[in-house]
Formats: structure tokens, C-alpha cells, sequence
């Protein structure tokens, strides 16, 4: 098997079984270790200005690379005309460096607070590094291939259809750039390291713990003595 076998049919499949068993270990072992552990009580001014572009231009980017893999074809007729690709592009590239500059922000808090750098761990660091260079290759990809929007969904499409259907076709990828690959890569290591993250509370909504034995006596005990005359 090749590298890049490797790195786009084995990585994509181990991926998605670590997100898999690693979150399902997690809400079923460990439950106390699904949280996103805020440190907004500890620094909120810094945290408000790189949450909230960060957050939401990877939500919007992250949308519209959702649409572009389910439905190509409405992106193939947006870009039909010249005005409106110029457009999407642009956007495209503005919320990119909008997210990255909350990034930046994001690590200047983590590293310019002693309280915040305190409970900071590795893994948050990893995560942090990680999407920054995702978000750096995809604006490389933006500025020196340009018009991916349009060309992306004639590649991704078939591709990401492929490895759903247990039929993967790397060769799909293979004459791309190396920085377009790159990005597509990061995604998967990404992916992979997911669930050992603080992000995986995103997919995991422990409600179970209102319903836990000991939290249920505790609750009752405590009604009872406020009802007690």
C-alpha cells in the first residue's frame, strides 16, 4: 500500500472507527471526562473576541463544505456565472481569515493568561495547532488554486461517495496538489484525534446524569429539608 493509499483510504476508515469507539468508551466509562471544561469564568474579555469569529467562520465554512459534498451539483449552478463565483470565493476566503484571526486570539488567551495557561493541556494545544493548519492550507488552496468551489465538488464529491460506499478511489486525488492534499489529510487526523478531545461534549449530550442514583437522592434529600417547616 502506497502513502497515498495511506493517507486517503486507511486514514479516512481508521478515523471514523476511532471517533466511533473512542466517544462511545468515553459516554459509557468515562462520563465525567465528557466536557468542554470552559475557561470563561478564568478570562472572558480575550475569550469573547477569538470565540466568537472563530467559532462562527468554521460553522458557515464548515456548512458550506457539507453542501458541497451532499449536493455538488447546486454549487456547480451558483458558480455558473462568473459575478456570483467571484463572490462565493471571496466570502469564502474572508471568513477563513476571520476564524483564523479568533485562532490567533484563542492561543495569545491560552498563553498571555497564567490562569487560562494553567489548565491548558497538551491536547488542547494539538487541537488548536491542527486547525490552524487547516485553515492555513485552505487558504493556500484559496489564494494558489483558486476557485475550488467550483472544481471541489467534481473531486471531493466522488471521492468522499466512494469511501461511503466501501469503494474508495484515491486515484481521485492523486495528480492534486500537495497542499490540497495536505488539507484533506489534516481533516482526517483531525477526525481521528476527536474523540480524546474536550470537543467530543459537541457530539455527546450527557443528559443521562440527571437521572443518576446518587445526583437523585441528593436532589430528593435537599427537597426534603426545604419542605421541612
Amino acid at each position: 500500500m502506497s502513502w497515498h493509499e495511506l493517507a486517503f483510504v486507511a486514514a479516512p476508515y481508521a478515523a471514523v472507527l476511532l471517533v466511533v469507539v473512542a466517544t462511545t468508551y468515553r459516554v459509557r466509562y468515562r462520563k465525567f471526562s465528557v466536557s468542554s471544561l470552559s475557561s470563561q469564568l478564568l478570562e472572558r474579555d480575550k475569550l469573547y473576541w477569538g470565540s466568537v469569529p472563530f467559532h462562527w467562520g468554521i460553522l458557515i465554512i464548515l456548512l458550506g463544505h457539507l453542501v458541497a459534498l451532499i449536493i455538488p451539483s447546486s454549487f456547480t449552478a451558483w458558480n455558473s456565472v462568473p459575478v456570483r463565483l467571484y463572490a462565493l470565493e471571496i466570502t469564502g476566503f474572508a471568513l477563513a481569515a476571520w476564524a483564523l484571526g479568533g485562532l490567533v486570539v484563542l492561543l495569545w488567551r491560552r498563553f498571555q493568561s497564567k490562569r487560562v495557561r494553567a489548565v491548558t493541556t497538551t491536547m488542547d494545544l494539538v487541537v488548536l495547532a491542527l486547525i490552524v493548519a487547516q485553515v492555513l492550507t485552505g487558504m493556500a488552496v484559496a489564494l494558489f488554486y483558486r476557485f475550488g468551489s467550483f472544481w471541489g465538488p467534481e473531486v471531493f464529491a466522488p471521492y468522499i461517495r466512494s469511501l461511503l460506499t466501501l469503494d474508495p478511489r484515491p486515484e481521485l486525488l492523486a495528480d492534486l496538489a500537495i497542499v490540497i492534499r495536505l488539507h484533506v489529510f489534516l481533516f482526517f487526523v483531525f477526525l481521528g484525534i476527536f474523540p480524546f478531545t474536550r470537543l467530543v461534549h459537541v457530539i455527546t449530550v450527557p443528559l443521562q446524569y440527571i437521572f443518576r442514583p446518587w445526583q437523585r437522592r441528593i436532589f430528593v434529600q435537599r427537597h426534603r429539608v426545604r419542605s421541612t417547616p
